[in-house]
């Protein structure tokens, strides 16, 4: 659950000093991290007790920093392994590397000779990144895992998305993690870890990396050169929940303006004015409409769940515009939880559908909408 606060505060800015444009780096460029204090503690803690595990397990939802802090990690075991070792040298406090320092420096530019970063490749034929990591990615860790470290420390593998690996892939893995070559680290990051085979979580050490305040959100938009009004800035902010990397992708994509259409329909059932539906709908069929469409995707589904959440009890975010609560109470209290459940089911699989097979958007979103209407009647 985000941590909320006062509305005058999304005016105001927050409390993150120093962090810049950080948010909007690539990991391996990114010398901030914040909102992760346990997990670095943890990475620390287990280095300077000199039992550090061979493979760690980074999980916990998209965008909150799974990725920066596998790099981060990384930079400073190069860093630490460059360094002569002192007699009575205290035991680091911190995981930050300066950017200055060679080590910061080949890992963001992707040349460090004793790092190699598995993510789902480029297909040529496609002219696209694959929709998931391949046997053919990790083959190519076994030869350099069994190398001796170049420059004397660590061969460091980041296994980015772990749970986007196919199973051909996910038992090439298995069979590095069965098979530890020494002075190796795998540093393996998942926003579903229940996608990957328990035998592969079972070699690993986990680590969940918990979600950001909505303050820390808020400063880092800001920080990023992300401007919004009030009321769009709340918007963003707790629809991101938690995750600065989904509030950046929803604060470039007037997110504020669509999610208000969104509700004025969604507060009018059981019966749509159907010129203000239509005309929604045409915004996703336009040929400049591919990102409304997969942000309705993500908002009406979301939309129910949190009603859902809302009416059980559990909802942890605010409201996020006004008048919200109001209609989610209402078409709430029309059905029991468990049809509202299948609803939220059924809208899910049909965007699925929509984006598996590229169908008619405008005919997606009417149906979207009508299957809610039926429902609520």
């Amino acid at each position: 659950m985000t941590e909320p606060f006062d509305d005058d505060e999304f005016e105001t800015g927050g409390s993150t000093d120093g962090a810049g444009d950080a948010a909007s780096l690539l990991p391996r460029e990114n010398p901030i991290l914040v909102g992760q204090e346990m997990a670095e503690a943890t990475l620390l803690q287990s280095y300077n007790s000199g039992r550090l595990a061979h493979a760690w397990l980074l999980t916990g939802p998209r965008g909150i920093g799974k990725a920066t802090l596998a790099f981060r990690f990384a930079r400073f075991l190069f860093a630490r392994a460059a360094e002569a070792p002192g007699l009575f040298g205290a035991p680091p406090l911190s995981l930050a590397v300066d950017p200055s320092h060679p080590a910061f420096r080949r890992v963001a530019a992707g040349g460090h000779a004793d790092l190699v970063v598995v993510e789902r490749g480029y297909d040529p034929k496609r002219k696209r990144r694959r929709g998931e990591i391949v046997v053919e990615d990790v083959r190519a860790l076994i030869d350099f895992l069994h190398l001796t470290p170049a420059e004397g420390g660590w061969r460091i593998v980041i296994v980015d998305g772990a749970d986007e690996m196919n199973r051909n892939a996910a038992n090439a893995l298995l069979k590095i993690l069965e098979e530890p070559s020494q002075h190796a680290l795998l540093l393996i990051t998942a926003t579903s870890a229940g996608r990957l085979p328990p035998t592969i979580r079972s070699r690993c050490r986990p680590l969940r990396l918990g979600l950001l305040s909505e303050t820390q959100i808020a400063d880092l938009l800001r920080k990023s050169g992300v401007s919004l009004a009030p009321d769009a800035m709340r918007a963003v902010v707790r629809l991101a929940e938690g995750s600065i990397g989904r509030a950046l992708d929803l604060a470039g994509a007037n997110t504020a303006n669509l999610y208000g259409d969104l509700n004025t329909l969604l507060s009018s059932l059981p019966a749509y004015d159907i010129e203000t539906l239509h005309r929604f709908a045409d915004r996703c069929a336009r040929s400049d409409g591919e990102d409304s469409f997969r942000l309705v995707a993500e908002l009406l589904p979301g939309w129910i769940a949190r009603m859902v959440a809302r009416a059980a009890g559990t909802d942890g975010i605010g409201a996020v515009i006004a008048g919200e609560g109001d209609a989610m109470a209402r078409l709430a209290s029309r059905r029991g939880l468990d049809r509202w459940v299948e609803v939220w089911e059924k809208l899910n699989r049909l965007f699925a559908l929509a984006d598996g097979v590229n169908l008619d958007r405008k005919q997606v979103v009417l149906s979207a909408f009508f299957e809610l209407e039926q429902a609520s009647r």
